[in-house]
């Protein structure tokens, strides 16, 4: 730090220097009195033997029509005064411990702190400047702490140089340095009161470092405070640890997820929770831990599960950042686009037995119980699963889809799951969340459920009576808040029967069921599905199609789309592409659509009613034989070859009404 008065200007320097010990050893001079009484009196050519920012001042103080014997203080009002204090508390504490300091070197001395508006914050010393004074020269006239405030740098007043009577009999001579921000504006401004014995040209140059170390003082704190307010707003918990492993730091994220309070620094890191690997996070060296899972049993009972990080600091102690596996899904989710965008809105279809579906699903949409939706590929089972989340109180929470049929057989238990560090050669650093997890709060979509092996089927019924999932070569259960819907295009019945599918995980999926019609049980919805597929694929291709012909619509109806609805979509993509007008013709369409469709009839002959099997379409054959006899259970029954207790189970696993066919409604 340079402590020579660097800051005075080359007058201000020559001056001083010129007067000598034996000058600044006495309060004033004739010369400097004579000059003063000439101002007073109106005078405006400086005289010999004043310096020009002293001359300056005085004029200023002269033309503001200020009374060099009215020596009182001027105060601010309490309530600004408390206000101000308050706003500077940080200035005053950093500034106190330097001027008391400083004041050893001045003991008959006096050291005042001032805010850049000449408001008295603090003082310290025998001859005492009031707190709230102000001390601007406006208010006072010519003195030290004024005149530097006007000039923003480093001045001096020797005691005839005040404007004040009182100051000038004082007999003490003032050094005042501004304390600035890491800006260069100016904070503060501290002055400091000497014997004339005590002042000297070094004094300045003390004045000046003090007012630098209080700088710096304030620098460091905005710097420690920059970085705590950025701890503070991390969207992850973090902890400083000493190198006992007691807390030394908690941010805010971290007291949420402990659910602690600021009163917890000090304690032992294994206050925060209970967790197997606090030993493995508390010895971490070197390069510290990435990543690893864990859950902490905390104090209240309750569970945090959590990826945690660890760095091991240089000297000594270590930092420990935590990310919520919740928020982490969260995220995750958002980035594959785990949610469902179809609602019973947007399923097309006016036929009597789509609309039958449509009211089964929004019966499953009102309630959390698992739901089981058959029908056969192509038929839109997954719109089936997401309208019916998007139209349950879950429609907040994550939809998350499986297709069980792809996903190798040895891998399942891992995907659905998750699993640890370590369960199996490759497994991912850390462990991994499995789908269920990325469902928590939502729904998750099991398709083709009947692909899925004998050991994840024993898993998935353990989540289903227990609500809880292990991750593969986990020791704990962690658990989860997950609705299920389960597809299949199997037969599951026969699947149990055959021994290729647990009854008890079948009866657990199959509260709530729904089939999805194929399309050749409701060909009379063809013509709205080939426009609808029509405007959307010349959208997509940027073709002006308008529609499609009456003989390229016989032929869609003709047709018995084994591919079901997704069969039909792309037969009007591929028809689109061809199409060399705005109307789709029947020489568009798919040669086995063209040439092979035969009418439903030929391909689709009904069984007789009493030989149905309930196995594949249970739910349409219910409503075909209750509509057919108006409602009438004992015929119903008969006509479907069970009995009538039967009959009753089963409509009220499908949520059917007896009623509603006695009546002709839905």
């Amino acid at each position: 730090m340079n402590t020579q008065p660097m800051a005075l200007n080359v007058e201000d320097r020559d001056y001083l220097t010129a007067l000598g010990p034996a000058s600044l050893n006495g309060g004033s001079s004739p010369a400097l009195d004579k000059a003063w009484r000439a101002c007073l009196k109106g005078v405006t050519e400086r005289p010999a033997g004043v310096r020009q920012v002293i001359w300056n001042s005085w004029r200023r103080s002269v033309d503001a029509g200020l009374d060099p014997e009215d020596g009182e203080y001027r105060f601010v009002a309490p309530a600004e005064l408390t206000e101000t204090l308050a706003a500077n508390r940080l200035l005053i504490a950093a500034a106190a411990q330097v001027m008391r300091g400083l004041l050893a070197y001045n003991p008959n001395g006096h050291i005042n702190l001032t805010d850049a508006e000449g408001t008295t914050l603090y003082f310290c010393g025998l001859d005492l400047t009031p707190i709230g004074s102000r001390l601007l020269e406006t208010v006072q006239g010519t003195n030290c702490t004024g005149l530097a405030l006007v000039e923003d740098r480093l001045v001096y007043v020797l005691a005839g140089e005040n404007f004040g009577v009182g100051l000038r009999q004082r007999h003490m001579h003032c050094a005042a340095a501004p304390i600035r921000d890491a800006h260069g504006r100016t904070l503060a401004m501290l002055t400091l009161t000497a014997e004339p014995g005590w002042f000297h040209f070094h004094t300045l140059g003390t004045v000046q470092a003090a007012a630098e170390a209080v700088a710096r003082q304030m620098t460091l704190h905005a710097l420690l405070e920059e970085q705590q307010t950025v701890l503070e707003v991390l969207n992850e918990g973090l902890v400083v640890l000493d190198e006992n492993g007691d807390i030394k730091a908690l941010n805010h994220y971290a007291r949420q997820l402990f659910r602690v309070d600021p009163a917890w620094l000090g304690k032992p890191f294994q206050s925060l929770g209970q967790t197997e690997l606090s030993g493995e996070i508390l010895r971490s060296t070197g390069e510290g831990v990435r990543d690893l899972d864990c859950t902490f049993e905390l104090h209240d009972r309750s569970h945090l599960a959590c990826l945690v990080s660890v760095c091991p600091l240089e000297q000594g102690g270590r930092v420990v950042s935590l990310r919520e596996n919740r928020r982490i899904r969260e995220i995750t989710r958002r980035i594959i686009g785990t949610q469902a965008s179809y609602t019973f809105e947007t399923i097309q279809g006016h036929s009597r037995a789509i609309q039958d579906a449509l009211h089964l699903g929004r019966i499953a949409s009102r309630s959390d119980s698992t739901t089981l939706i058959l029908g056969e590929s192509g038929t839109g089972k997954e719109l089936f699963a997401q309208a019916i989340h998007n139209a349950s109180e879950r429609r907040g929470g994550p939809f998350v889809a499986v297709n069980c049929g792809a996903i190798p057989r040895d891998l399942v238990q891992s995907e659905l799951f998750g699993h640890v560090e370590g369960a199996f050669t490759g497994s991912a650093r850390g462990g991994s969340a499995g789908k269920f997890e990325l469902a928590d709060g939502g729904t998750i979509f099991l398709d083709e459920i009947g692909d899925m092996s004998f050991d994840a089927q024993v898993s998935l019924l353990r989540v289903l009576q227990e609500g809880e999932i292990t991750r593969v070569g986990a020791k704990k259960s962690l658990r989860v808040n997950v609705r299920i819907i389960a597809a299949t295009h199997r037969n599951l019945s026969q699947a149990v029967a055959e021994g290729a599918f647990r009854e008890d995980l079948y009866y657990r999926l199959n509260v709530l069921g729904l089939t999805v019609p194929p399309l050749r049980m409701r060909l009379e919805d063809v013509p709205m599905l080939a426009r609808h597929f029509l405007a959307r694929c010349a959208r997509s291709l940027r073709k002006p199609m308008r529609d499609l012909s009456a003989e390229a619509l016989e032929r869609l109806g003709a047709y018995h789309w084994p591919g079901n609805v997704r069969e039909l979509e792309n037969v009007i993509e591929r028809a689109t592409n061809l199409a060399a007008t705005e109307l789709i013709q029947a020489t568009d369409l798919a040669l086995d659509i063209r040439q092979g469709g035969q009418p439903l009839a030929r391909h689709c002959a009904p069984a007789p009613r009493a030989a149905v099997d309930l196995g594949t379409h249970e739910m349409n054959v219910i409503i075909a034989a209750l509509r057919d006899t108006r409602g009438n259970i004992r015929r119903a029954a008969r006509q479907l070859n069970v009995s009538r207790g039967g009959l009753y189970n089963k409509m009220s696993r499908f949520g059917l009404k007896v009623e509603a066919f006695r009546s002709g409604l839905d």
